[in-house]
């Protein structure tokens, strides 16, 4: 039988943790059978040096971070009853965030990205484990956004995000420029600005993702 504590224990071989758990519907793109979706996402900092130290990274051929996930979810379900589910290679896509939110781990922020209640607006999925065996749900607690003064609304410096919406063409022309430097090399100040997991994203993969992004 595949636990909690077993997909915790073999996740953390890859440097990923359990962040999110919830149960499908009948309109979830899932294996049939399937009773419990299990959410992973790097465990940083830590992440980081393992997977800069992987061959998908170091054998500069393109998507290195969906490659070595790929890999490194083959690993794990080879270790268990589960299959893998991927926010990557669609259409049609996985709908990884509504399941984010309905693991009750993850919510709206001010600024309308995901924020999670580890890694604040630095959240990320790698992928999801599908399981037959319908897992018990830890308690969640309250959106961290609820009580903050939400100094992510003041922090893009093109204020990307004062219509409600994303305007991601005004965030990348920012970041190609000089004048972008700073989100383009330590990564994107709105998510900086988050007081949750802070702390927990490295300049050098915050480099990583915006090259990729941009």
């Amino acid at each position: 039988m595949t636990t909690l504590a077993t997909i915790t224990q073999v996740a953390a071989t890859e440097h990923l943790y359990v962040s999110g758990i919830l149960y499908p519907t009948h309109d979830d793109p899932v294996p049939d059978g399937t009773q419990t979706i299990v959410l992973l996402s790097p465990d940083e900092p830590a992440f980081w040096e393992h997977f800069s130290q992987s061959a998908e990274y170091k054998d500069g051929t393109s998507d290195p971070l969906d490659r070595w996930s790929v890999a490194a979810f083959a690993r794990i379900t080879a270790q268990m009853d589960a299959r893998a589910l991927f926010p990557f290679g669609g259409p049609p896509w996985m709908p990884f965030i509504s399941w984010a939110k309905r693991s009750g781990r993850a919510h709206s922020s001010p600024v309308g990205l995901l924020c999670h209640d580890t890694t604040g607006l630095f959240t990320s999925y790698r992928g999801a484990l599908a399981l037959r065996e319908k897992l018990a749900i830890p308690p969640t607690g309250p959106s961290p956004c609820t009580d903050c003064a939400a100094p992510c609304t003041m922090a893009c410096p093109v204020d990307a995000f004062a219509t409600g919406s994303y305007d991601v063409p005004l965030c990348k022309s920012h970041i190609l420029s000089d004048a972008g430097t700073d989100c383009r090399t330590g990564g994107c100040l709105v998510r900086r600005a988050c007081p949750v997991g802070a702390d927990r994203r490295l300049p050098a993969q915050s480099a990583f993702h915006m090259k990729a992004f941009a």
